[in-house]
This record gives structure tokens, C-alpha cells and sequence, in this order.
């Protein structure tokens, strides 16, 4: 087990340099993160001055032995322990973390970090598997035998056995547990091997180790999981396959000294708040209003050339009526809204026929009601609603997706029409 030198807890758009205290990077976490960034760079952080500086992701970088924890934030009052539970729970809520076949009573261990419960949920999944019986498939091998099995592969048989004629070189057909789908996860859990530094889950995966079939090296890449098909034998390895898939993926291993290697999971939180509101608002829809999410239309089609679309972030229906939201992961600063982001709701409104539109923010727990300008020569009727919903932060999720719902449907049963 690797042994966790510290943990740096960093909220989103905030910077971090080079020094020595426990709140900064060390030269050589500074230059892994450097090299992993590239020239190419990474949509989660940017490079700064003897630092770098993270951007709208959260969730972890594990830089060698130092774990970077970078969460949302969208208030400055609340501390570290209330948005790591944030976080977690918004990754629950909309699916995001893979727990639809792993119940709660199978995670033993109460998390420091996303990197921990994405750890436990791989090995409570391999747990899972292992208890059930893992599956058996077939598969073509070749080699030297001493019995004549198969068919005899004779330009390799002459090549080999010129002077050994009591064997054979041949291919034949084996049924067992060496197949692909269990070398993915041997190379997954060799990695958290390597990784983890949760003292807790140390002899599971040493359990694992020791209970998991001997399999052959593997260079995991992104295409190897398009030769996957599932069936419905190899059905329930299904989620432990996306777990291993991100991190497998997602590690950067030093190729150079091989001290700070990159593990990264980050999620951006801009469309991380947009699933879990929507996902929010299709669980407490009052009846007979419908909820869809990112509906896409043309808007312009060159004579040559590609189309350029709209799509919203999300879509409330109910009796003929159509309200758009738009939702933003930051807070308006004194000022008020971007005009940007107002063009952008007033094209929605107007292009989807709504009656009304709105952004919708975290934070707070009020509705600041506006209108657009009507057009000119046309009167009233050509006003479109586009409101600012500022959503509560509740600390526990159910009640947290109640408030949000509850905020949001209140104001679509608001008449849009000024007159009325």
C-alpha cells in the first residue's frame, strides 16, 4: 500500500504554487503536473507561474504519493467537509459514479475522497463477482504440447520440434477464466494496489489478488473496450468494467523515474449541475409535466459546410406550455447576469415558443423575476419571461433535490404574462 504523504483539499478556479509548506506543491508534484498537462494541455487546470491554477472540474488528482482533492464551491461560507459530501452525493444522484449494482451496505468504508469510494466500488464489484463465480470463455491458443490436441500448426511444429519429436505445435481451443474481461480488471486491481492509500481496503484488494485467476499482462487503450460485447452471462460485469475503464484510462504513469505518476477523475461541474437538476426535477415532476434534457434544433444550414445547432439545457412541458432553463454553475457577481447569457435565453425562449425562460444558479433561495423587451411595433405579446433562479444548497441530497424542485415549480405555475 502506498503511503499517502498528504492531502491537498483546493476548491474549483483557485490557484496553487511551488513551496514547501503542506498547502503548496513540491518541485517534483509541480513537474508531474507540467508534463501530464503538455503542450496540448487539460481542460482541468491551466499552468501559472511556478503553479497551476484548476478551472470548473472537480474531483481528484493523485500526483505520486499526493492526493490533490479539488472541489465545487459555490458560496464562501461553507467548508470542505460540507461540498466533499456535495460532490459525492451529486455523483450519486445522477449516475455518475456506478452504483446501481452495488448497494450501500456493500461500501464498509466511509470515504476521504472521491478517489477512495471509486476504489471501494471497483472492489465491491470484483467482491461481487468473485461470490457469484466469474464466467468462463473460449479461447484460441497455440504453443508446444506433448499430446496432439487441435490442429497441428506444421511450419511452426518443423521449426520448433525438428529435433524434439515427441511434441506438437498446435492450436486449440480453451475453456477457462482467461479472457479479457478479467485481465481488464487484474490490470484495475493491480493498479489499485499500487495506488491506494486507504488503509481500510488494503487486504481486500490483497484478497483480491490472491482470489482473482492468474491472467496475462495487459496494455489497456481506449479502442480495447470497443471489442467488449456483453451478454447475458457477462452482464453483471458490466459496471465494474466502467469503473476499471476510468481509471485505467485516466493514470499516467511516470515513464521517466516512475515516482510521480497522474491518476486524474475530473468532472465539470457546468455539466454536472445541469445533470443533477434535471435529474432532480424528473424525480419530484407534479403530474402531467414532462422533463427532457438538451433537446437539439437546427438554427443555421450553410449552402456547404456543417450545421450549427442550439440545445438547451433543459425542457418542462405541461398542457401546451414549454419553459426553458438554462443553468449555470457560478453566481452572478453584483452586476447582475452576463448580458451573453441573457442573448443566449432570450434566442431559447423565442426559438423553442416558450413562455418563459430562466437561469438557473446554486445558491440562495430566491427568484428574481424579469422581462425581455418587446419587439418594436408588435406590443406585449412579443414579451418573453427570462427570470434568474438562484437554487438552495441543502446539506442532505433528498432534501436538497426536493428545495430544488420545489423553487423551480413554483415559479413555472407563475402566469408568464405581464397583463394577467
Amino acid at each position: 500500500m502506498a503511503k499517502r504523504i498528504h492531502t491537498l483539499t483546493v476548491f474549483e478556479h483557485q490557484p496553487v504554487r511551488q513551496g514547501s509548506g503542506a498547502a503548496q506543491l513540491s518541485a517534483a508534484e509541480l513537474q508531474a503536473l507540467q508534463l501530464h498537462h503538455g503542450e496540448k494541455g487539460v481542460p482541468y487546470f491551466s499552468l501559472i507561474h511556478r503553479g497551476v491554477k484548476f478551472n470548473q472540474y472537480v474531483g481528484v488528482l493523485q500526483v505520486g504519493k499526493r492526493l490533490i482533492e479539488v472541489l465545487p464551491k459555490a458560496d464562501k461560507d461553507d467548508g470542505e467537509d460540507l461540498w466533499r459530501n456535495r460532490l459525492i452525493d451529486m455523483l450519486r444522484a445522477t449516475s455518475t459514479l456506478q452504483v446501481e449494482n452495488t448497494s450501500s451496505s456493500q461500501l464498509k468504508i466511509k470515504p476521504n475522497s472521491v478517489l477512495d469510494l471509486y476504489f471501494e466500488l471497483l472492489i465491491a464489484e470484483m467482491e461481487q463477482l468473485l461470490h457469484h463465480g466469474l464466467v468462463k470463455q473460449y479461447r484460441q491458443t497455440t504453443g508446444n504440447r506433448t499430446a496432439l490436441k487441435g490442429s497441428l500448426q506444421f511450419a511452426q511444429h518443423l521449426n520448433h520440434n525438428l529435433v524434439h519429436r515427441e511434441r506438437f505445435y498446435v492450436r486449440h481451443t480453451t475453456y477457462d477464466r482467461r479472457h479479457l474481461l478479467h485481465q481488464i480488471l487484474y490490470e484495475a486491481l493491480l493498479l489499485l494496489q499500487r495506488l491506494n492509500t486507504h488503509p481500510q481496503l488494503h487486504h481486500r484488494i490483497g484478497r483480491l489478488l490472491l482470489d482473482w485467476p492468474g491472467q496475462d499482462r495487459l496494455r489497456v487503450y481506449p479502442t480495447l473496450f470497443e471489442w467488449l460485447s456483453f451478454n447475458r452471462k457477462t452482464a453483471p460485469y458490466r459496471s465494474a468494467i466502467q469503473i476499471a475503464k476510468m481509471l485505467l484510462l485516466n493514470y499516467h504513469p511516470d515513464v521517466s523515474r516512475g515516482q510521480e505518476d497522474v491518476l486524474a477523475l475530473m468532472f465539470d461541474m457546468n455539466q454536472l449541475w445541469e445533470r443533477f437538476v434535471y435529474v432532480s426535477l424528473r424525480k419530484y415532476a407534479p403530474q402531467g409535466m414532462t422533463v427532457h434534457a438538451q433537446n437539439t434544433k437546427t438554427f443555421w444550414t450553410p449552402d456547404q459546410g456543417q450545421k450549427r445547432t442550439m440545445r438547451p439545457d433543459i425542457l418542462l412541458k405541461s398542457a401546451g406550455q414549454t419553459i426553458v432553463l438554462d443553468t449555470k454553475w457560478k453566481r452572478p457577481n453584483g452586476y447582475g447576469p452576463s448580458p451573453d447569457d441573457l442573448r443566449q435565453l432570450y434566442v431559447y425562449l423565442k426559438y423553442y415558443g416558450a413562455e418563459k425562460a430562466a437561469l438557473v444558479y446554486p445558491g440562495g433561495n430566491k427568484t428574481v423575476n424579469g422581462r425581455f423587451a418587446p419587439l418594436p411595433g408588435v406590443g406585449l405579446e412579443s414579451w418573453g419571461a427570462g427570470s434568474l433562479l438562484f437554487l438552495p444548497v441543502g446539506n442532505e441530497v433528498w432534501n436538497w433535490q426536493q428545495e430544488i424542485s420545489a423553487v423551480v415549480f413554483k415559479w413555472t405555475a407563475k402566469h408568464p404574462n405581464p397583463t394577467k
